[in-house]
C-alpha cells in the first residue's frame, strides 16, 4: 500500500536519491542533469514549498512538491512536481500523489493546480493529468531542450480543485 505524507527532513537523502534519478535524464525536468544535492534541497525541500513523499513498502520511492504558481494575485493557484523513482514506475505512486495533491491543494486554500511546463514527450504523465482531471491549456513551441531529442513543445496544464 502506497502511503503519502509530508516530508521529514530526515527524508531529504532518499528524495535527492529519486531526484537525482530522475533528473539525470534529461528528458522531463528542465533542472541541470548535474544538479547537486544542495540545489535540489534548495528547490524541493525549502519553505515555502510543501514537499510530501510517497512510501512503498515503508520506503520512500516518490516525493511531490506544491507551492504557489506566482506571488501576490496569483497565488491562489498551485504548482505542483512530481517524481518517482525509475525501479518503482507503473506501479500507482503518480496517480497516488497526483490524487494526494489535489485534495492538500484544496486544503492549503488553492483554487486550482496549474503544471508550467509539462514536457510533451512524457506520455505517461500527460495521461495520468489528464485522468485525473486536468485540462491542456496550451503549448509552448520548442521550450525543453530534451537531452536526446533536441527541442520539443511543453504544455501548460490545468484544473480546479
Amino acid at each position: 500500500m502506497i502511503k503519502i505524507r509530508k516530508a521529514k527532513d530526515t527524508d531529504s537523502e532518499d528524495v535527492w536519491n529519486i531526484f537525482h534519478q530522475v533528473v539525470k535524464r534529461g528528458d522531463t525536468f528542465t533542472f541541470d542533469p548535474k544538479s547537486s544535492k544542495e540545489n535540489c534541497r534548495s528547490l524541493w525541500m525549502s519553505p515555502p514549498v510543501h514537499t510530501y513523499v510517497a512510501e512503498l513498502q515503508n520506503r520512500i520511492r516518490g516525493t511531490y512538491i506544491l507551492r504557489k504558481n506566482q506571488p501576490d494575485l496569483g497565488a491562489h493557484v498551485a504548482n505542483a512536481a512530481y517524481m518517482v523513482h525509475p525501479e518503482t514506475w507503473g506501479q500507482g505512486i503518480g496517480k497516488a500523489m497526483g490524487s494526494h495533491s489535489i485534495k492538500q491543494a484544496r486544503k492549503l486554500g488553492f483554487s486550482a493546480i496549474q503544471f508550467n511546463f509539462v514536457v510533451s514527450t512524457n506520455l505517461v504523465a500527460i495521461q495520468l493529468w489528464l485522468k485525473l482531471g486536468f485540462k491542456i491549456v496550451g503549448t509552448v513551441p520548442k521550450a525543453f531542450n530534451h537531452r536526446k531529442l533536441g527541442l520539443i513543445d511543453v504544455y501548460v496544464m490545468h484544473r480546479f480543485v
